[in-house]
């Protein structure tokens, strides 16, 4: 299994230290974890910043070779403040040089070449790296919008291209809340809603993460939910990245969706309950996870 993750790769600057960060590079990660082979497409800055993150991703054995160097743009940094009750506030400098990857011949290849492309709406917020990943989502067999809004950095008219390039659309339920409005959509459920915005946006498999109480998905027009699994949390950080690489993969790989949104939740659980965004697990330990802590499903 062959996937190609794009976009922004950056350091997350704490008042206690920065953390290698990024959406696109922890679900390569995870995905990397997991079994699959994982190529993460993006762009460093000619400093210490860049060589840091880099030598971050190679230390978990992921393959760097599409990562560009910028000639000029410094290396992505967010600025990272948390409140009293442990909510963040990202302030994420631009231009940086992931806002400009550039189309080459590796990327084209690379798509071609993958299974699916997984790809968010942050890098899309200036024009050359958008430009490049439309042209690599038209080359792609599947294509997988893990949304992941951080206002102020995107626009009504770029989601809405970035959605009728869309196979598999990801959204937690503040992103729901936003395509309700974006769509002006009238059903009074949360699966009718998603059933709506399917036809709406023409996207057929939507899943809605919903944090505590676990996920659904549309699939063939049928809707599956899975109420997520009671654990003790000790960050969430890292937790949806988790929940996203895994899905992903038991998707591609043709599991049922009951078993895919199991496998799903019990990663991002498993993940939450230890520290960091990429703690050490194995696909071995989601499966008995999940077959241990087996809820009924629900369709």
């Amino acid at each position: 299994m062959n996937i190609a993750c794009f976009g922004e790769i950056l350091w997350d600057n704490f008042k206690t230290g920065k953390k290698a960060g990024g959406a696109p590079m922890n679900v390569a990660l995870h995905l990397h974890r997991q079994g699959a082979e994982s190529r993460l497409i993006s762009s460093i800055g000619q400093d210490e910043s860049g060589s840091g993150l880099v030598s971050f991703i190679k230390g978990y054995g992921l393959n760097t070779g599409l990562i560009q160097t910028h000639p000029a743009l410094p290396t992505g940094q967010v600025e990272v403040e948390l409140d009293k009750a442990g909510h963040a506030t990202y302030t994420i400098t631009r231009p940086v040089a992931w806002d400009e990857i550039i189309f080459r011949e590796d990327l084209e290849s690379a798509a071609r070449q993958a299974d699916a492309i997984v790809f968010g709406s942050l890098a899309s917020r200036l024009p050359t790296s958008r430009e490049t990943l439309l042209k690599l989502l038209s080359l792609s067999k599947v294509k997988i919008f893990d949304m992941n809004l951080r206002p102020p950095h995107f626009d009504d008219r770029t989601l809405s291209v970035l959605l009728s390039n869309t196979d598999v659309l990801k959204i937690n339920e503040d992103e729901l809340a936003f395509l309700v409005k974006l769509y002006d959509l009238s059903s009074e459920t949360t699966a009718e809603l998603i059933t709506e915005l399917s036809t709406a946006c023409e996207v057929g498999t939507i899943c809605l993460t919903m944090g505590q109480h676990g996920a659904m998905v549309l699939y063939k027009d049928k809707i599956y939910r899975h109420p997520g699994f009671r654990i003790k949390v000790a960050d969430t950080v890292g937790a949806g990245d988790a929940f996203l690489a895994t899905f992903v993969r038991n998707f591609l790989a043709r599991e049922s969706p009951w078993l895919v949104l199991e496998r799903a939740c019990a990663a991002g659980a498993i993940v939450a309950s230890r520290a960091g965004a990429n703690p050490e697990y194995s696909a071995d330990e989601i499966n008995n996870h999940s077959l241990h802590l087996n809820p009924e499903p629900q369709q």
